[in-house]
């Protein structure tokens, strides 16, 4: 099996900095694109950022390009997204996914962390 596990998540005021991180464990051949969603109470589930297997094509939402980073250690099966400049509506429970490919599988599948609540006010 596969397990994604997320940290980092809390508590900040505006205009803080949190580091949100995601490790994934298990039966892991390979991990290929690496991303962030975010869903606030009452919206849907949307994307934030997306890093491919070489760390070198990103992608950000409009609503946090310039403040918020995305990164990889490969090594470590870890993605990172630091957030900075934070603002009230960054509030959401953010939720990590990886396209895995297993051990002896043949098609890549989709995993996603548990989610950790970022929390931005005053």
């Amino acid at each position: 099996q596969v397990q994604l596990v997320e940290s980092g998540g809390g508590l900040v005021q505006p205009g803080g900095s949190l580091r949100l991180s995601c490790v994934a464990s298990g039966s892991i051949f390979s991990i290929y694109s690496m991303g962030w969603y975010r869903q606030a109470p009452g919206k849907q589930r949307e994307l934030v950022a997306t890093i491919t297997s070489s760390g070198t094509t990103n992608y950000y939402a409009d609503s946090v390009k310039g403040r918020f980073t995305i990164s990889r250690d490969n090594a470590k099966n870890t993605v990172y997204l630091q957030l900075n400049s934070l603002k009230p509506e960054d509030t959401a429970v953010y939720y990590c996914n990886f396209d895995i490919l297993k051990h002896k599988a043949i098609d890549l599948e989709p995993y996603w962390g548990q989610g950790t609540q970022v929390t931005v006010s005053s």
